[in-house]
This record gives structure tokens, sequence and C-alpha cells, in this order.
């Protein structure tokens, strides 16, 4: 049955920042095809409320924890809760990130690289280089341990494979070295991911492991941000949040059992120019 093929029926799937915009979108569709989502976050209360709502709706045994993933220690003690609750672990959703926003001061704009703060970056890289690697030394490391192995999910993004169009972010009036841009950590972390995948897929001969880079996604931007970065997409609007759970489930779920080291690009063909 080809439904069969998008089961996740009792397979145990981490997922980290699972309390964001697209995180949240993840554990739906894990819930929905009877997965079992293991929330992640650094906010532990958000993160609960998460787990609560989706057992309410779907009735899987999901979880939610407060886990810093940039701390090895906390990962590992979650981990070792994990295979005691659930016994297994079959798949993890690399998804946490920072989006970096640096406020400029008025006369020095933090953004830009010439300014751009080195905790900053150091925070960033933490987050979501560091962290994705230690989620994939721990969880992956239990979902090799599975007869039948599993699949790793990490989101990179469209800016891991193009590099930020900064006229999206120019603002009339200013001087060129104050205007603000994309802050280059975001573009820097979401290639390494392209690099982390390709080298885990590699690894253990039983974990898939692919890279999903999805595009910008709605969520009340400015409408004049819109309308120009609309504009460079040849389907002409950003995504809904909810345009990416069909990748995921097909990237965790045995519809993709001969994939791995692949980047699936969902980005409404913005990359295609």
């Amino acid at each position: 049955m080809i439904n069969d093929l998008f089961s996740l029926d009792n397979k145990v799937v981490v997922i980290t920042g699972a309390a964001g915009l697209l995180g949240r979108q993840h554990a739906d569709a894990v819930a929905q095809m009877r997965g079992i989502p293991v929330l992640l976050d650094i906010n532990a209360d958000a993160v609960e409320h998460l787990a609560a709502d989706i057992i309410a709706h779907f009735g899987v045994p999901a979880s939610g924890w407060a886990v810093d993933i940039t701390k090895e220690a906390e990962i590992e003690k979650n981990s070792t809760a994990l295979l005691a609750r659930y016994g297994h672990i079959d798949g993890l959703v690399n998804n946490a990130a920072n989006n970096p926003k640096v406020e400029g001061d008025g006369a020095k704009n933090f953004s830009r690289l010439e300014n751009f703060p080195v905790e900053v970056w150091q925070a960033d890289m933490a987050v979501g280089l560091t962290g994705s690697f230690l989620c994939a030394k721990y969880y992956g490391s239990a979902i090799a341990r599975n007869p039948q192995g599993g699949s790793i999910v990490n989101i990179s993004s469209d800016l891991g494979l193009i590099a930020p169009d900064q006229r999206l972010y120019r603002k009339t009036g200013l001087p060129d070295d104050i205007q603000p841009v994309k802050p280059v950590t975001y573009s820097v972390v979401k290639s390494g991911l392209i690099g982390l995948t390709r080298y885990l897929a590699t690894y253990w001969p039983n974990v898939r492991c692919n890279a999903l880079c999805p595009g910008g996604v709605a969520n009340n931007q400015d409408q004049a941000f819109l309308k120009e970065v609309c504009s460079r997409i040849p389907m002409g609007r950003l995504a809904r949040p909810d345009e990416y759970q069909g990748a995921v489930l097909f990237l965790l779920s045995e519809a993709s059992s001969y994939m791995t080291g692949a980047i699936l690009i969902i980005d409404g063909g913005r990359s295609c120019w």
C-alpha cells in the first residue's frame, strides 16, 4: 500500500527547535502519520504545551523536553532518558537555528560583516552547526543501533545554496555603510549543514541523512519586503508554514528508502534564477 510508505507508526522522531514556526509543523506532520514526536527546545513552557496539544489532537505519546543543544552533557542525558522511556530512536530532524537580526545603534549597523560581533558568530554556530553535530553524535548513534536504522533530516535553506540578495533589506536614505543586511552566519550555518549531511550519509550504512532546503515562509512580513522578495520567486509568493510537511514525511519515512546524501530544494523556484 502506498500509504504504508509514508507511515511513521511507532517511530520516535527527535525534533530540535520544536517550539519554532517550522518545528511545530514538523511535529504535527510526524504525529499525523502516527509517529511519536520528541520535542526539544530551550523554551520549556512552549515545548511542553506543544507536546500536550499533540497528545490531545493525535493521541500519540509525544513529549517535550527543555534541552540546550549547545551543551553536550544535556544532549547525552536526554538521549539516555529517551531510550529509557521509548526504547528506541528512529529519526532526527535538526531544525534548531538562530535567525540573527542584529540591531544597529544608529551610527553603526552590527549586521554588516565589517561590524559583526564575534560573540554573535559563535552563538549562531553553536546552535546551528555544533548543535546539529552533537545531536547527530547522540541521537544519530542511537538510530544506527536499530536493526533497520532510520533517518536524519537536516533543515538547511535556499540560502545554503545561493547568496542572500542584500538589495531586499536596503532602506531608502541610509548610507551604504549602515544599510541592513542578512547576517553572514545564516548562510554559513545553512551551507555547513549540507556538508554535515553528506558526511553523515556516508558514515552509518543504515542511517539515511538528507538535507531539506526550504525557501522563505510567510509570517507577517512587511508588505514592501514581501513585494520585493516575491518578485524574485518564480511562483510569486513565499511558502505557507505547512508546505514543507510532505517533504519532511518523505525524508523520514520509507518513501525515501533509497535516498541519502541528497539535497531536496523546495523554494518556489527561487534558486533557479
